[in-house]
């Protein structure tokens, strides 16, 4: 898995993978919708667990571009 920093890149069809905490999995996600722009991008994420929510983003974080493999 090659990941890139959310840097204000994101788009729709990207993943975002949070670093789990020691002994847990990291959480994905899809990114379905950019929300802001900037340094105030934010996201709606449908997480692998088939929940959505609102994502800002945080240290830990990275970005798979779509097509990449994300259970790499």
């Amino acid at each position: 898995m090659t990941d890139h920093p959310l840097n204000g890149e994101a788009a729709p069809g990207d993943w975002i993978v949070a670093r789990g905490l020691p002994g847990r999995s990291p959480r994905k996600g899809l990114i379905v919708v950019v929300l802001g722009e900037g340094a105030h991008e934010h996201y709606l994420v449908k997480w692998d667990e088939q929940h959505e929510s609102i994502f800002f983003p945080a240290d830990g974080v990275g970005l798979l571009r779509e097509g990449e493999d994300v259970d790499g």
